[in-house]
């Protein structure tokens, strides 16, 4: 039988229980301990059944085996668990972004052993999550002078500066039309034009709550944490799968009408042949930009229209690396039209005029879209470039995923099988298919319908 006592410190109110765990073999009892120790506003009476509940499932997980006796706290825990990812293959980009959510997730919880963590300590979290002033990247750099001008006055382009500082060609632009960047992209910038950060920037706090999603992204790593924990028996149950996060609502997918894209492809008939090309892929294969930006002149069949995604594009902090598909299901094949291919071949033709053009500084990466020297594109200079074109041209907002998302409900409406939408975007399963564009599948259904109506039951004769 476990017993608690009550202990009231500088801290405030916790509980030690102690539980008897048989004998060693001298004959003397073997006690377990722990202490629980109640959130912060929670009632004297509430604490004391919250303690007995904890004593009984303390009590339950000696009898079960699991290792009581370990005082690993979360920090420590976690550290563990992305080594042992890493080594089982975890892509780099989900490394980074876990890192993200434990800066913002230890301070709360990592210096708590596991087993004292409850679902009202990360309920507690979560709320303090969705309030002001709670992001880590609360500090931005809004330009204060010309850019463009010292840029001129230093003698450097916007593209051999992008590639000495790190970072996208698209930051720089951005900084040079007077928008707020990453402060430590600031700092890069500063440093290789010679000047001070201060002289150039100034700092811009953005104490905007977190979104719902953002706060459900810290659960789900809290969750697959405490999840590994529980599987190893150093707790008895996942204290997150008990808890309350916040519902994060689908927002409906951005998606271009046929007759917006038929605009889209004209308009790009005016623009330089590398974005022309790039944007015309991504509009009829739906690969992700980082997918198109990874893509080699060795992975194109051009005599059988066919592009083999088995790499992409990603950004970091660090600029941009090269890496794996997302899935394993990413990496594919992908019929591309006949006028895709004839695209194509003139591109190829225009770079290999520009390789001329630069001589010696050439670098031959192999990458179908480069910047002037052939080194392989910054993902987030598509999103730069279209930016500027949507502007340019009238068009609203044009995010390069929206280009995925608008073949895939152009393929649904037509009456393409889920399954082969599914391998053509790359998806683990038609699941998830099914899950980003239900609604386009719903409405496709209707068509159906009405269509079953017209040749069974209204007698409309069809040719």
């Amino acid at each position: 039988m476990a017993t608690i006592k009550k202990i009231e410190g500088k801290t405030g109110i916790s509980y030690k229980i102690t539980v008897c765990a048989g004998r060693n073999q001298k004959g003397k009892q073997i006690r377990r301990y722990m202490t629980y120790t109640p959130p912060p506003g929670m009632r004297e009476n509430r604490a004391e059944q919250e303690a007995m509940l904890t004593a009984a499932r303390f009590e339950e997980s000696l009898r079960q085996g699991y290792q009581s006796g370990s005082r690993i706290t979360f920090e420590e825990y976690a550290e563990q668990f992305l080594r042992n990812k890493l080594r089982a293959g975890l892509k780099r980009s989900t490394y980074d972004r876990y890192l993200l959510l434990l800066r913002r997730i230890n301070p709360a919880i990592g210096y708590m052993k596991l087993q004292d963590i409850r679902p009202q300590h990360l309920n507690l979290f979560y709320e303090a999550l969705a309030k002001r002033d709670t992001r880590l990247e609360v500090v931005k750099a809004l330009p204060i002078k010309d850019l463009s001008a010292l840029m001129q006055e230093k003698n450097i382009k916007q593209e051999p500066l992008a590639r000495i500082c790190g970072i996208a060609s698209a930051t720089i632009r951005q900084a040079r039309s007077g928008k707020a960047i990453q402060w430590e992209k600031a700092e890069a910038i500063s440093k290789a034009l010679g000047c001070p950060t201060e002289e150039l920037f100034q700092k811009q706090r953005n104490t905007l709550p977190l979104s719902a999603k953002s706060v459900l992204e810290h659960h789900r790593l809290i969750r697959t944490i405490l999840g590994q924990a529980e599987k190893e028996l150093i707790v008895p149950y996942n204290a997150a799968s008990k808890a309350t996060p916040p519902r994060a609502r689908r927002k409906e997918v951005n998606t271009f009408q046929p007759e917006e894209i038929v605009n889209i492809l004209s308009a790009l008939e005016n623009e330089p042949i590398k974005w022309h090309c790039l944007i015309h892929l991504m509009i009829v294969t739906g690969c992700r930009r980082g997918e198109i930006c990874g893509l080699k002149w060795s992975q194109i069949d051009m005599q059988h229209g066919i592009i083999h995604i088995c790499q992409t594009r990603l950004s970091s902090d660090c600029g941009a690396y090269t890496d794996t598909p997302k899935t394993p299901e990413s990496q594919r094949y992908i019929k591309i039209p006949k006028e895709s291919i004839a695209l194509l071949k003139r591109y190829a033709v225009d770079q290999e005029h520009g390789k001329m053009c630069v001589g010696d500084r050439w670098e031959d990466t192999g990458y179908v879209f480069t910047g002037e020297y052939g080194r392989p594109l910054h993902p987030d200079s598509i999103n730069g470039w279209l930016n500027h074109f949507s502007q340019r041209h009238g068009f609203r907002h044009i995010n390069p995923h929206a280009f995925r998302h608008s073949m895939a409900s152009i393929l649904i409406n037509s009456g393409a099988d889920i399954l082969s939408v599914s391998r053509r975007l790359g998806h683990t399963k038609a699941s998830t298919t099914l899950n980003f564009y239900g609604h386009v599948l719903q409405q496709a259904d209707a068509q159906s319908s009405e269509c079953i109506a017209d040749v069974l039951l209204r007698g409309v004769k069809t040719t």
